[in-house]
């Protein structure tokens, strides 16, 4: 199980940025290889830009569901929404960050 770096306020990844039920997400930096609940958290706890996921490794098993604490691969998270293990859903208002995580 990866270390979430940040602003966690449980340990199902929610943050003090983002509390809802359905936050239950960190994502791997492709910057400095950490995870992070969202962008927020990483702007407030590092001295370096967010360096986008290239679409040429959406495969890397860079997202961290809360819920069963497994990782999956970005290509997964960003074409289903919801944890290939368990099922859970994640928050679908997180699309409209993407950008700043990933090459789309």
């Amino acid at each position: 199980m990866p270390t979430i770096q940040g602003f966690p306020i449980d340990d199902e990844t929610r943050c003090i940025h983002y509390q809802q039920e359905i936050d239950v997400v960190a994502i791997q930096f492709a910057c400095c290889g950490q995870f992070y609940p969202c962008y927020k958290c990483h702007a407030e706890s590092v001295g370096h830009e967010i360096k986008t996921w290239p679409k040429s490794e959406f495969g890397a098993n860079a997202i961290y569901c809360g819920k069963c604490r497994k990782t999956m691969a970005i290509s997964d998270y960003l074409e289903k929404g919801e944890c290939t293990h368990c099922g859970t859903r994640f928050n679908p208002g997180c699309a409209r960050h993407y950008h700043i995580y990933f090459d789309v």
